[in-house]
């Protein structure tokens, strides 16, 4: 029932509150699907979980009866659940932003338009003191300079947070050797992002962006971190085939990376592209559950980041 639901709720993507007051339920994002948005919610019934964005109109409504107890009615659906305080940006983890803009500019993102600052050493450190019981610390980041600088700024960070005696994960757009450097600076999971099903399509999604350096981190950092703790997000509905996409998630799952499927949310200049439907996202999650078994990997193992969350993707093993 739960994996039919999350790819009907996904589909629509976003949702729309009343009743009780829910503002403690809710989370911004300067980062990924949501970023610039109104917010978000973390839906959550029998230990799943979905994050839908706020909205004034759609055709999903959510209804605080109080307490974090709520209705979600969707057509004929009607599901009695939970709403989840997200502990800084996610349930469990403090997953944090450290730049808020990027030089880059993906066709698809809408940080470049919506661009936030970058946070100190002591900002994030406070932010993890502040969030309350988590399991996990997530980091990613913008290119706001250099991507030497970035990543400067990552490791500190990194070091930083030993302190909390948590795992962390770190998403950020990787130099050579970056994955390495990561790891000597205390990171236990990575997630290097190749974005699209292609090549090509990745030369026109993110001009100025180089596809060869991500998958030779990619590529290292299982040597480093191993099976299980190294990701890539692939975001489908860009225009690749079905074939495209299942190719991708075949190759990568035999190198000993786990691919997290997103599903495209409209932003940046691809504002008027709709998301996909349901049919793709359930045909696309049988394909990677399948591709995980037969190369021996297992989300379940995962600690950090998208894939510990499940909120934005469907993930097999977790849903």
């Amino acid at each position: 029932m739960w994996e039919s639901l999350k790819a009907q709720l996904l589909e629509v993507g976003t949702v729309q509150l009343t009743g009780a007051d829910a503002c403690e339920y809710e989370s911004k994002s300067t980062a990924g699907p949501g970023a610039g948005g109104r917010g978000s919610v973390f839906f959550s019934y029998e230990g799943h979980r979905v994050r839908l964005s706020v909205a004034d109109e759609s055709p999903i409504t959510i209804r605080h009866i109080g307490g974090g107890t709520v209705m979600l009615t969707y057509g004929c659906i009607e599901v009695l659940g939970k709403l989840e305080k997200p502990g800084s940006h996610c349930p469990d983890q403090a997953y944090i932003t450290i730049s808020g803009s990027c030089v880059f500019h993906c066709k698809y993102c809408p940080v470049p338009a919506n661009a936030a600052p970058t946070k100190s050493v002591d900002e994030i450190v406070s932010l993890v003191r502040d969030a309350g019981d988590i399991h996990a610390i997530s980091l990613t980041s913008g290119v706001s300079g250099s991507i030497e600088e970035e990543e400067a700024r990552t490791l500190a960070v990194v070091k930083a947070l030993r302190e909390f005696d948590l795992p962390i994960g770190v998403s950020i757009y990787p130099a050579r050797g970056t994955a390495r450097r990561l790891r000597e600076a205390g990171a236990a999971e990575i997630k290097f992002n190749l974005e699209t099903a292609t090549p090509e399509l990745f030369a026109e999604m993110c001009p100025g962006m180089y596809r060869d350096v991500v998958n030779t981190e990619l590529d290292e950092a299982v040597k480093l971190f191993g099976k299980n703790h190294v990701f890539t997000n692939l975001i489908f509905g860009l225009g690749e085939t079905d074939e495209e996409m299942k190719a991708a998630v075949d190759e990568l799952c035999a190198r000993g990376i786990i691919p997290t499927l997103r599903p495209f949310s409209p932003g940046g200049d691809l504002k008027d592209l709709p998301r996909p439907g349901f049919k793709r996202f359930m045909n696309l999650y049988k394909h990677h559950r399948s591709a995980l078994a037969a190369n021996g990997l297992d989300t379940r193992k995962a600690e950090t980041m998208c894939i510990a969350c499940t909120g934005c993707d469907m993930v097999p093993g977790r849903d």
